[in-house]
């Protein structure tokens, strides 16, 4: 199972959902690490390439952000309350923000194991 890396403040913002998203979003991260797809889930690639959301509707909407396609970790880049149709700008400008940490953490890790194909 690939280890979970929760980027920026993403895991205390998902400990913010009531216990039932909460549990919902745990099972399905869980999955996500089994190498499955989440039950309800929708590509993110206005976030960037790979990025994946997770869609919770109990008790109402919630959503968490991930990027799966590396081999050393799942990368959870947001988690939020959905009050709108379409996500806030604000929480996509957070995860879009992550992502490009991500993506410059990645540069380091390709430079010290030269030879190894980066994603």
């Amino acid at each position: 199972m690939k280890p979970i890396k929760w980027m920026g403040g993403s895991k205390d913002r998902l400990k913010l959902f009531p216990g039932e998203a909460m549990d919902i979003a745990g099972h399905q991260l869980d999955t996500v690490q089994r190498g499955e797809f989440p039950l309800d889930w929708k590509p993110m690639s206005s976030v960037g390439a790979g990025v994946i959301e997770i869609r919770i509707h109990k008790p109402h909407e919630f959503r968490v952000l991930y990027v799966a396609k590396f081999p050393e970790a799942i990368y959870v880049l947001n988690a939020f309350e959905k009050k709108t149709r379409k996500a806030p700008l604000k929480e996509i400008m957070i995860a879009r923000s992550n992502y490009a940490e991500l993506q410059t953490y990645r540069k380091q890790i390709d430079q010290e194991r030269p030879g190894q194909d980066s994603n």
